[in-house]
């Protein structure tokens, strides 16, 4: 393979957390726990498996304890749950658990719709998180939601963000994500975050989650692994979008960020079998795909290598 293509991050899927929060359609649990362990065996590095949000508010994450309950601790190492509370992360804990994406918003009136509490109550209650998650040998990041816009409020002011980053509460953090939750940044707006959170906030890794609402997510997320972004989020197809962000749709596509990037691992014969499992999957869900990698490979283009041919 060309070795032009030698990544600089990694990516982590966020199909059964992200992706699912609007689908119609539900999974069961032996479904999600089939495509984890799937998922996993194609060498996707890390999974976000699901939530600790309401079940009353976004149903099709209500059986996501069950999915961890079902998984070995080899399995559990590579993936990742979604809290916004200590109690959120006892309970995770308790099921097995050991990765924790403590998630607030950047905005005051989007982290009320959220989670219910203000943006400084989020940061004040993260301690305890951290000490939870890291006296289980676990590891938890703070996922920075609407980093770049919110969809009440507006434009963010990134010196919100680097407050927030920099807050001494949430020092505790192993990595720290900034989420484009309603995919209106640009690559210029993104390099420039990614760069002053590294230049200004304790020294940890720094991961990137985008839409791709406006048709830059894969753009944007190069421009995060360019600033130095370790790690970038993508789901199967594109799916996903946020119940509480009104003009968020679904999240920039696995299958594209990974012919972007050219990881090791993703040959056209891990893109041929990713394709499938997409296909089935947003068939059962009834929901349409967005990914124009997997577009593309359904091309009659059969002189290159990453078309599928069968």
């Amino acid at each position: 393979m060309d070795d032009t293509f030698t990544p600089v991050a990694t990516l982590r899927d966020v199909t059964l957390r992200d992706g699912l929060q609007l689908t119609r359609g539900l999974l069961p649990t032996e479904t999600k726990v089939e495509l984890v362990r799937r998922l996993l065996r194609l060498g996707v590095p890390e999974l976000e498996i699901g939530s600790l949000a309401r079940a009353d508010l976004v149903p099709p994450l209500a059986n996501s304890l069950e999915v961890v309950a079902q998984l070995t601790p080899e399995e559990l190492e590579r993936c990742w749950l979604w809290v916004a509370t200590p109690r959120h992360v006892e309970k995770a804990l308790a099921a097995g658990a050991r990765n924790f994406q403590y998630c607030l918003s950047v905005s005051d009136t989007h982290n009320q719709a959220n989670i219910g509490r203000t943006a400084e109550d989020s940061v004040a209650a993260m301690p305890a998180a951290v000490e939870l998650a890291h006296a289980a040998g676990g590891r938890i990041q703070l996922t920075l939601a609407t980093s770049f816009t919110c969809p009440f409020d507006g434009p963010v002011d990134p010196d919100r963000v680097l407050a927030i980053a920099a807050d001494p509460r949430t020092d505790g953090a192993d990595d720290v994500v900034l989420c484009d939750t309603l995919g209106q940044a640009v690559p210029a707006q993104v390099t420039r975050l990614i760069s002053r959170v590294a230049a200004e906030t304790p020294q940890r890794r720094i991961g990137y989650h985008g839409h791709d609402t406006w048709g830059l997510g894969v753009a944007n997320t190069l421009a995060a692994i360019s600033a130095g972004a370790a790690f970038v989020d993508g789901s199967l197809g594109g799916l996903g979008g946020c119940p509480f962000a009104p003009g968020a749709s679904g999240n920039t596509s696995t299958e594209d960020i990974l012919f972007a990037i050219r990881p090791d691992w993703f040959t056209p014969a891990i893109l041929a079998e990713l394709v499938g499992v997409t296909e089935k999957l947003l068939s059962d869900l009834g929901e349409p795909n967005r990914s124009k990698t997997a577009q593309g490979a359904r091309s009659k283009a059969d002189a290159f290598e990453w078309v599928i041919r069968s």
